[in-house]
């Protein structure tokens, strides 16, 4: 097992140094070096236009522009700050991005599609007619005495227990719900008008 991660390990600081080196001789203007780091990276780089593009022309053109900051900006590249390939990604990535930002508008789709777009959100009639419920029964709140209206938006609005309103109140706690009963009854009468 350790042989195959060292065997792994090599071939991948193998790889990794014949990208610097392709890197560092496209920065002395070598075409077959250039040839040779687009041999070893487009499948990638593109992987990466792709993620941000979706394949097509765009993804192609951005891969494109992406080789040809690279054939531009070989020199800047230090092995000691990135990887080669995260260099290089980084570049194709940057890239793919300008791209869609150059798209713009162009990019949206027609208004028509929105339809099939559900929203969330209560339909306007609905809204307006829990509004309209809500002060009916703030209405017939308001009707009830005093206590009990207390005793109905503490127990139903704020989830006060039955027994927590019969220490509130100092009362027992047959009486409480008896209260509560007497006043639901005035309230769906109420409510019922």
């Amino acid at each position: 097992m350790e042989l195959v991660r060292t065997v792994a390990r090599s071939d991948g600081d193998a790889a990794r140094e014949r990208l610097v080196a392709a890197i560092a001789a496209v920065a002395a203007g070598d075409r077959r070096a250039f040839h040779e780091l687009y041999q070893r990276s487009s499948a990638k780089l593109y992987g990466v236009c792709c993620r941000i593009l979706g394949e097509g022309q765009d993804a192609e053109d951005a891969l494109q522009e992406a080789y040809a900051n690279v054939w531009r900006r070989a020199d800047r590249f230090d092995a000691s700050r990135a990887s080669p390939i995260t260099w290089l990604a980084a570049i194709a990535r940057n890239a793919a991005i300008d791209r869609l930002r150059a798209r713009g508008s162009r990019s949206a789709a027609p208004i028509e599609e929105a339809f099939d777009i559900a929203d969330a959100a209560p339909l306007a009639d609905t809204l307006m007619e829990q509004a309209s419920d809500a002060r009916r029964l703030h209405g017939c709140l308001g009707e009830l005495g005093g206590g009990e209206a207390a005793l109905i938006r503490t127990a139903f609005l704020e989830g006060a227990s039955y027994p927590e309103l019969a220490a509130r109140a100092g009362e027992p706690l047959g009486t409480i719900k008896s209260r509560i009963r007497r006043a639901l009854i005035k309230l769906r009468e109420c409510l019922c008008r």
